[in-house]
């Protein structure tokens, strides 16, 4: 892989209670375990900002692809939705994903041939293919 851009983070405390800081200061956030898992709920967790950052990922991908195809991806959208369990055998934990991706102007065929070539394209998926399961979803299309 030839690098275009690192992206460099800190996170210190307490593991999942703690803090976490982006080298250039941009993102700091103070994290909690969310009280789902014992915690107090008051920061955000290491899923939220997985859940955010392959959202975004995956909509800039798609709206890459788009572009190359002269689709209309007014009012497009991506939401993720990371799910954090225990593992079958009770040992250590794993994450699951869920994408809904909002394409309102488009017909179904052409969304589901622009969102496959999004998830071929898009860093988190290929970072994720074949690791865990990610669902994906088509919400809206033209009739």
């Amino acid at each position: 892989m030839k690098t275009l851009y690192t992206a460099e983070a800190l996170a210190s405390g307490e593991g999942r209670d703690g803090n976490a800081r982006t080298q250039d200061g941009k993102l700091d956030v103070s994290l909690a375990s969310p009280v789902e898992l014992g915690g107090n709920g008051d920061g955000t967790n290491p899923e939220q900002l997985f859940a955010a950052g392959y959202a975004a990922c995956f909509h800039s991908a798609l709206r890459l692809v788009g572009r190359k195809e002269r689709a209309d991806l007014t009012d497009s959208a991506v939401a993720a939705r990371i799910h954090f369990g225990a593992l079958d055998g009770g040992e250590g934990y794993g994450l699951a994903a869920e994408l809904e991706i909002a394409v309102p102007a488009l017909d179904l065929a052409t969304a589901e041939a622009l969102v496959a070539k999004a998830h071929q394209i898009c860093p988190y998926s290929n970072a994720t293919r074949g690791n865990i399961t990610v669902d994906i979803k088509i919400l809206e299309f033209a009739a």
